[in-house]
């Protein structure tokens, strides 16, 4: 049977960052945890996840020994200033879906292991993230993200990948501890434009800026609309605002050249007016949570964007969606982005929108020209 160090060796030839290895005991305390916020959580159950039964590795791995986790950061490359801004940095180089970095990295890791008689699962539903930390790899943050101990000076942009084995190596010494200092002042709860964070491990899904951009029903609340920013696609508000990034965000580093190849494709004027075929041969494969079917919930986080950046560039086009949309979720917050700009221009081209519109549009329309 191979070794642990053996298996560790085989991790940094794939191109990891760091390994761990933890028990395949159960997480009690992640499901007592779950219970007590189910209705936080049911969201994720309806979408197909069980992350109750995956609180328990054997219900995964019946034989399950061990949990190995693999860090792989994702933030090691600049990515260009256009995308940074509006699209959180965990999305723009994933490869779950075109599988040309990592997919294969990881596929290459588990043969090595089933070559050696070792069966493995690589659960989506598994706490990874605790997992990491009872594996020793980090520390957990105020704003429940995983902290390296050693990976992009000891920063939280990495992605922990949970394998359940069947065969038993040694555990390392657990690191569960929140490894924030004193003197951070809670800053990442206090910057929370949504206020999603309410304390250490613990957190409002269904209020967080990334849920609500590729997860939000109908067309988002008002109240949440500035507050929500610049973001079209995810979110690193408080990645961004947390004392324990500064020493990476401060450093230089090469820029991602695939990303920088796609950035064009990610403008917003041409995501406001991209067809199924642009979104399905372009966007989808890069960003996917959201289907051809949700082509409205892209136009409408867009629309809203447009408006947060208080630019009169954008009016122009976000009048021009009144003659190529339908759905109202895209028109409504296209109208109040318009709102939102001001000015003589948006109020004009509100005022010749406004005769044409009816139900919730008109709603949008006529609250946007009381702001212009």
């Amino acid at each position: 049977m191979i070794t642990k160090k053996e298996i560790i060796e085989k991790a940094y030839e794939c191109g990891f960052g760091d390994i761990g290895f933890t028990t395949a005991e159960p997480f009690d305390a992640q499901k007592t945890l779950l219970q007590e916020r189910r209705p936080s959580y049911e969201w994720v159950a309806k979408s197909g996840l069980d992350l109750w039964a995956g609180t328990d590795p054997r219900s995964i791995l019946p034989l399950a020994k061990t949990i190995i986790v693999l860090i792989e950061t994702y933030f090691n490359q600049a990515f260009p200033a256009s995308m940074e801004r509006y699209f959180g940095r965990c999305y723009q180089d994933d490869d779950r879906i075109i599988k040309n970095n990592l997919a294969k990295r990881t596929k290459a890791f588990r043969s090595y292991l089933t070559d050696n008689g070792i069966i493995t699962k690589v659960p989506p539903h598994l706490p990874h993230r605790i997992a990491a930390a009872r594996a020793g790899l980090g520390t957990f943050g105020k704003n429940c993200l995983f902290y390296s101990n050693k990976l992009v000076a000891k920063g939280s942009w990495v992605l922990p990948i949970a394998l359940v084995v069947d065969q038993a190596f040694a555990p390392d010494d657990p690191t569960l501890d929140i490894g924030c200092p004193d003197w951070c002042k809670n800053t990442c709860l206090t910057a929370c434009p949504t206020g999603a964070l309410k304390g250490p491990r613990h957190i409002e899904p269904q209020k967080c800026i990334s849920y609500l951009t590729y997860y939000g029903q109908g067309l988002t609340p008002r109240e949440l609309r500035e507050p929500m920013g610049l973001w079209v696609y995810g979110c690193d508000h408080c990645q961004n605002v947390c004392p324990r990034n500064k020493p990476w965000l401060a450093r230089e580093l090469p820029v991602n050249q695939k990303v920088a190849a796609m950035a064009e494709d990610f403008r917003l004027e041409k995501l406001l007016s991209m067809d199924i075929h642009y979104f399905k041969t372009r966007i989808w494969p890069h960003m996917f949570y959201m289907s051809e079917n949700e082509l409205w919930r892209w136009k409408m986080n867009v629309a809203r964007v447009m408006g947060n950046t208080l630019d009169d560039q954008y009016i122009e086009v976000l009048a021009k969606v009144f003659d190529t949309e339908n759905d109202e979720r895209v028109l409504g917050m296209a109208a109040w982005a318009l709102g939102r700009i001001g000015g003589p221009d948006a109020e004009k081209a509100l005022k010749e929108i406004r005769y044409k519109s009816e139900g919730l549009v008109r709603e949008e329309i006529l609250s946007a020209l009381q702001k212009t």
